[in-house]
């Protein structure tokens, strides 16, 4: 093991404390958030108004980070994430936390880290040794499962000891954290770049755009993955929750136990890819773990009823993730030029995760006003989905998850299949 990878595997452990922090911070501000108003909505709005700026930004943020230091970019867009919460803490030591705060607080999250990511992802690339990129996307996979795991736990005992303050508190120590270990302990490698050289905000965007409009795989696989997006914040990122617990009675115990099943799925996915011992096809990673997540994950979330059976979906459905991401990122880093990596991944980001907010608003307006009320008519085809999902409250959305399950499932056989994409270096 060289030496960069070792201060990498540090850098990667600091990271994972510091989104511990944060992931507990956003868990209770939802929790703030729906004891104030009680609205499903209100939350919801939480991830667009983080979304939104994500993927705006993401427009003109690669030329940006290709013209200028990785390290100085995440240090700086890190400290601004830092002092928006220490804001939120202020205000909610003096009572005077409201709603809009947060929303203003996600979105100015969302716009750094369209710079914070695909710095981050460049930064990656130049320390961290190519036939090691597989493994490093497991360690990444397993260390953000097992904290979608534990934060809850964490942030709901900590929520009822100290309040929200609290909760801040313990993420801004881990953020200072992470911040000297950044500062001091990783070394990033610079390309060499022009002087004077003078570019408009949107110059990147055009030259990521022409590099992928060139490079036929590399575009297919980005839109590729928008639209597996899309479908998969369809249900499972957007109505899992109302469905499960409109299927067991409101159990809130049932619903704890599938969120934790599916991060228990992704950490052991994380652990099989951080191995080392992945090789092979990353085309076919790729999109033969896609089909079977959506295949078995899906069609078994919709066809459960048990909560034994969702949490089998569950571990099905993520598990595959862990081998998706890492799949993509070793042809991405194989396949595109460090000079262009900056630009290709902020294009990648804006392209790839546009269909995520459209997925979060489509699948509530679905199921709400389209699948819901057709389960409750009395026609031929109804009663045929009935004898597999059942019927009662929820039973659309478990209809939504059967249709997600087989679209994707076939879409990914489909892209599997493209001559562009297997044309790509392995």
């Amino acid at each position: 093991m060289n030496n960069s990878f070792k201060k990498y595997i540090v850098f990667w452990l600091s990271q994972a404390l510091s989104q511990l922090g944060s992931s507990m911070t956003g868990f209770t501000l939802i929790l703030w958030m729906y004891e104030k108003n009680g609205s499903a909505m209100t939350v919801s709005l939480m991830s667009f108004f983080n979304y939104i700026p994500y993927i705006m930004a993401s427009l003109f943020a690669g030329s940006f980070v290709d013209s200028h230091n990785k390290k100085k970019i995440m240090l700086v867009s890190d400290s601004i994430a830092a002092l928006c919460s220490a804001i939120v803490f202020v205000l909610s030591v003096r009572g005077e936390l409201q709603i809009w705060n947060i929303y203003l607080v996600n979105f100015i999250s969302g716009f750094m880290n369209a710079f914070q990511g695909p710095a981050s992802a460049v930064a990656i690339g130049k320390i961290v040794p190519k036939d090691k990129i597989k493994q490093v996307s497991g360690m990444n996979s397993f260390s953000g499962n097992l904290v979608t795991v534990i934060s809850p736990v964490l942030a709901a005992s900590l929520f009822a000891f100290g309040g929200l303050p609290l909760i801040i508190i313990v993420d801004l120590a881990s953020f200072g954290f992470a911040f000297l270990v950044l500062a001091f302990v990783l070394k990033i490698p610079e390309e060499k770049r022009l002087k004077n050289e003078k570019n408009s905000v949107f110059t990147g965007t055009r030259e990521g755009l022409a590099y992928l409009s060139s490079h036929q795989g590399i575009f297919m696989i980005i839109l590729t993955m928008a639209l597996l997006n899309f479908l998969s914040r369809l249900t499972y990122e957007n109505i899992l929750s109302p469905m499960i617990l409109a299927r067991s009675g409101n159990n809130h115990e049932v619903l704890g136990m599938v969120n934790a099943a599916m991060g228990v799925g992704g950490i052991i996915g994380g652990i099989i890819v951080s191995s080392g011992k992945i090789k092979g096809n990353s085309v076919k990673m790729i999109y033969v773990s896609a089909m079977l997540s959506f295949l078995l994950g899906d069609v078994m979330m919709g066809a459960g009823r048990t909560a034994i059976v969702w949490s089998f979906a569950s571990v099905a459905a993520s598990l595959p993730i862990a081998f998706i991401n890492a799949g993509q990122m070793d042809l991405l880093y194989r396949n595109v030029p460090g000079e262009m990596q900056g630009r290709i991944f902020a294009v990648r980001n804006a392209l790839q995760f546009s269909t995520i907010p459209i997925g979060i608003l489509s699948g509530g307006f679905l199921a709400d006003y389209v699948f819901e009320p057709l389960m409750q008519t009395d026609t031929i085809p109804v009663k045929a989905l009935q004898q597999i999902v059942g019927t009662g409250a929820g039973s659309g959305m478990a209809v939504m998850f059967l249709c997600t399950g087989v679209t994707g499932a076939v879409f990914s056989v489909i892209s599997y299949r493209n001559k562009s994409i297997r044309s790509l270096r392995l």
